[in-house]
């Protein structure tokens, strides 16, 4: 905000300076009236409009962040206001997809890339790699960058970041004879890791999300690759494969995963931590709040590691982003303001108040993601690893056609093998097929 500042004062600079330069060698009447003339073109061509911006629920909690950008903005662009609509989450989709068939889209949306491909898909969104200039692409993550795109085009500025880490229950690893050194980071060391606790303490140390987007997240990490490069067939039948979904079976026939993984997703996995059942719990750092709030005496008692990956080392990053719908007749100044929600001044002062990341590279300079200060606390650890992650995480699941269809047959095959009603190979075969099917 300084920077646009400045530049505002060096233009206003640069236009006296004309001024000046036109009475020294003394214009006519004539010159003058070419000058009102010209003035009031340039006038009539920043004639005052309003842009409309969607988020997804940050009322009442972000309020004052949000009100105070726009502020900001309309001060330094005083022919563009802004009207704020926030939208409660679960309503988020629904609503934007009316819009857009009705003609009534907003200027400016908050979408995750789920989300936003739904209607890159029926090229309702402008394509951001025309709309933005090379240096300012240049800001932002190359890999977060590119996780907006669908069909060749980018259909969406990123905004901020969320990136998990492992919160571990110390008091549980230290019953079962363990140490902090212990905390596993590979997948390949969380069977011995489980067996351990389930049989010093009765705890479990693990609860796999397999709904939705996360196992498709882990399969990746495991190695395995799920479709071919232009995303049209299925390519995970394979060896690494195998192995993603012998580990999650071989887990489920040894007890050492809760018989909820099969029908609860993540919330259930908070639950069980918060009551002191889980040791370890893979979750976004801003989770570490609802753990204080709800289960203090547990809060105390957690450690904080990298997130577990695969022999891959990757890690996944969840992405919110801004778009704008090709209906809008304000496109530049929905871009413009795009770009200045989420320049790095503005995303550092909100990964402040709420435990996110940035989407711009050079924020994570600022100390507050690199130093831990004096008696740190679970969230000031998370914040500092999380943000070491962040250098060597991506978006592991890019936008697909038909994900949703994609997602449940995945989790319909491994539910099928976990309970042995199919074989790991014949649960395969049969998310390959039907993979097939949506993808083409």
């Amino acid at each position: 905000m300084r920077g646009l500042k400045r530049f505002s004062f060096l233009l206003g600079l640069m236009i006296a300076m004309v001024f000046v330069l036109a009475a020294c060698t003394g214009s006519s009447e004539e010159g003058k009236a070419e000058e009102d003339g010209e003035d009031s073109e340039q006038a009539d061509s920043e004639e005052a409009v309003e842009i409309e911006f969607w988020t997804m629920q940050l009322k009442p909690t972000f309020t004052e962040y949000i009100e105070g950008v726009i502020t900001d903005f309309e001060e330094e662009n005083p022919n563009i206001s802004v009207k704020w609509v926030d939208v409660p989450w679960g309503d988020m989709e629904k609503k934007i997809l009316s819009a857009v068939a009705s003609e009534t889209a907003p200027d400016v949306a908050n979408l995750n890339p789920q989300f936003a491909s739904q209607l890159a898909e029926l090229d309702a969104l402008i394509n951001m790699d025309e709309a933005v200039s090379e240096d300012k692409k240049g800001e932002y993550f190359e890999g977060i960058w590119k996780s907006n795109s669908f069909g060749g085009k980018t259909f969406g500025i990123p905004w901020y970041l969320s990136s998990q880490v492992s919160m571990y229950n110390k008091d549980i690893f230290e019953a079962a004879g363990l140490s902090e050194e212990d905390v596993p980071s590979k997948f390949s060391e969380v069977l011995e890791v489980s067996k351990t606790i389930k049989e010093e303490t009765g705890n479990y140390a693990f609860f796999p999300s397999i709904d939705g987007s996360h196992l498709l997240e882990t399969m990746v990490t495991m190695g395995v690759d799920l479709t071919n490069e232009d995303m049209t067939e299925a390519t995970f039948n394979t060896e690494e494969g195998k192995e993603a979904f012998q580990f999650f079976v071989d887990m489920y026939e040894n007890e050492l995963i809760p018989r909820e993984v099969l029908t609860e997703g993540h919330g259930k996995a908070v639950d069980m931590y918060q009551a002191g059942q889980l040791a370890i719990l893979a979750s976004g750092p801003q989770f570490l709040n609802t753990v204080n709030e709800n289960a203090p005496d547990i809060y105390e008692a957690t450690g904080v590691a990298p997130v577990i990956t695969g022999e891959t080392n990757l890690k996944n990053v969840a992405a919110m982003n801004l778009v704008v719908p090709k209906q809008s007749d304000k496109q530049d100044a929905a871009v413009q303001f795009s770009l200045f929600m989420t320049n790095a001044e503005n995303q550092v002062e909100f990964d402040k108040i709420v435990p996110i990341l940035p989407s711009i590279e050079t924020a994570l300079d600022d100390p507050y993601f690199n130093e831990l200060p004096e008696d740190p606390s679970p969230e000031d650890r998370a914040r500092i690893i999380s943000a070491e992650q962040l250098k060597d995480s991506e978006v592991l699941v890019p936008p697909m056609k038909n994900y949703s269809d994609l997602q449940k047959a995945m989790t319909d095959a491994l539910q099928a093998a976990m309970l042995g009603e199919m074989s790991v190979e014949e649960a395969l075969a049969d998310a390959e097929e039907k993979w097939n099917a949506a993808l083409q």
